[in-house]
């Protein structure tokens, strides 16, 4: 994911040197809102389209301002590793509304830094489908507990869990990975559940053996006892001989019939009530409204994920976390004096996990990629208090950064873009981690804000098996390429697994919409 991004960063930086200071001067002589969708312009090698408002000043508007490129990119698949197999419509987008960017990504679009792209769906080599996780519903599988758990620890106690460690982010342990197939993901607990059945009723078939055994034994004695005495002459009563049947061949009628559980407490409970006011028991016993045995609080109840993550530590703790909203902004204090030190991870990360040599992480790459935002940041008074735009989440352990998240909070979902940690920490699985960190923080945000429920994930790429791991936030929901509606995932998988390009929307009168040249959308 990284080499694409690499890949993606490259050309647009390339492609705006081209662009130049000519193509933005008539650009500010324009008063307009924004773009939505594109037209061919024949007299300018770039096209674009402007949604006709007209504004009193520039200064007084909010707008974006893009520059859309010439055909398509042709560059090198960071998945498959084809040298040209990868296709995308790509634009440079020098200011963009938050609102704006909603909407491009809701049409397939993702940017990486300034420039903004779209994959050609049904060219590409791996067809990438824009992924978004429910977070209202979402609940942490198996998997995602242990990891947290194993965070809890690692704070509370330093201890360091064995296993192994992810180098993508948000990707999962092998546990949730059955047999490289998504669908069989949310089967993990239900597979589990059966396993604990099958050895419990293994146990208790153990069990009934034995006392089928013994009772076998003691109605032996009896039987012998009874002949003795029958040999005797001594005047015998009927006596009646039960067989013991064998396990699983009928009832043991040497024994009283079972009762359920329920119904001898409540005998109990009538007994009680009896020596207690033995004038009007059963008055008294049945007129009363209330339950007699009201249900207990349930203490097996799943924790929530905030339960999880916030899990109470010790005084005497090993280790703090602190976890820092920092806008992306040199103007912004914080962000500038921890520049530096996120830089260094920036570095570090790459060169150990991606294997970038040194000169493609370098400060300027940095800072184009992950610190050069077009989103201008909003603060409306329905929005969450921390606004809208584009920020860097810090987690910091002990005083010093060991990852990065890097996020836009849009007017309706948190966007994730990127993630880098420190190598060192591998073993805190840091990527599913700050995955479930961003989950419960768009949780946190849809308290102020409702119109903000859902998480992005970027692309989900199914021919790829290890970016297949952003199928395991459930539930999630992938665009449909050609309708633009949200299909949940579960009814795309067949199809992926039948052919690289899908539509997903099974509806036959759906309009094929186009987010692309020659067609304007809304």
């Amino acid at each position: 994911m990284a080499r694409a991004a690499s890949a993606r960063r490259r050309c647009g930086e390339s492609r705006a040197a081209d662009a130049g200071a000519a193509s933005r001067a008539p650009l500010g002589l324009c008063a307009v809102r924004c773009i939505v969708g594109w037209r061919r312009r024949s007299s300018a090698a770039l096209r674009r389209v402007w949604r006709v408002e007209a504004m009193a000043s520039w200064v007084a508007v909010s707008s974006s301002v893009v520059e859309y490129f010439e055909g398509e990119d042709f560059y090198r698949c960071g998945y498959c590793k084809n040298e040209s197999g990868s296709r995308s419509n790509g634009m440079w987008a020098h200011s963009m509304t938050v609102r704006d960017y909603q909407d491009l990504i809701d049409r397939g679009w993702r940017r990486s830094g300034k420039y903004v792209y779209k994959p050609v769906m049904n060219q590409t080599c791996c067809p990438q489908y824009t992924i978004r996780c429910r977070s209202l519903q979402f609940q942490p599988s198996k998997s995602h507990k242990k990891v947290l758990k194993k965070m809890v620890k690692f704070l509370a106690k330093g201890e360091i869990s064995k296993g192994n460690c992810e180098d993508e982010p948000m990707e999962p342990t092998m546990e949730d990975s059955v047999a490289g197939d998504v669908a069989l993901i949310n089967k993990l607990d239900i597979q589990c559940d059966l396993k604990t059945l099958q050895e419990s009723l293994e146990s208790e078939e153990k069990k009934k053996g034995r006392s089928a055994k013994k009772a076998e034994s003691n109605e032996l004695i009896q039987s012998q006892h009874t002949e003795e005495k029958l040999g005797t002459g001594e005047p015998s009563h009927s006596v009646e001989v039960h067989t013991v049947p064998k396990p699983g061949k009928g009832a043991d009628l040497s024994k009283p019939p079972c009762r359920k559980a329920k119904e001898i407490r409540k005998e109990r409970k009538r007994l009680k009530l009896t020596q207690q006011n033995p004038a009007g028991e059963l008055e008294g016993f049945q007129a009363r409204p209330e339950p007699l045995f009201p249900p207990k609080a349930k203490s097996n109840q799943p924790k929530s994920l905030e339960d999880l993550i916030f899990e109470s530590l010790p005084e005497n703790a090993s280790h703090k976390l602190e976890v820092r909203l920092v806008p992306v902004s040199f103007e912004d204090p914080e962000f500038k004096s921890s520049f530096s030190q996120s830089f260094s991870l920036y570095v570090k990360y790459q060169m150990a996990i991606h294997q970038d040599p040194p000169d493609e992480c370098g400060k300027t790459e940095f800072t184009r990629f992950l610190c050069s935002s077009p989103l201008k940041a909003e603060n409306p008074p329905n929005g969450p208090d921390c606004g809208y735009g584009s920020f860097h989440q810090q987690y910091w352990l002990d005083g010093k950064i060991i990852a990065v998240g890097v996020v836009d909070i849009l007017p309706h979902c948190v966007s994730s873009v990127y993630l880098y940690y420190d190598p060192d920490y591998s073993f805190l699985s840091l990527g599913v981690y700050s995955a479930l960190r961003e989950i419960a923080f768009t949780r946190q945000l849809h308290e102020k804000a409702p119109q903000l429920s859902y998480y992005y994930m970027g692309f989900y790429i199914h021919s790829c098996p290890k970016m297949k791991y952003k199928g395991h936030y459930r539930p999630s929901d992938l665009l449909c390429p050609e309708t633009y509606v949200w299909v949940p995932i579960e009814q795309c998988l067949s199809s992926l697994e039948n052919s690289k390009y899908c539509r997903f929307n099974q509806d036959p009168e759906a309009a094929v919409m186009k987010s692309k040249v020659g067609t304007s959308y809304t």
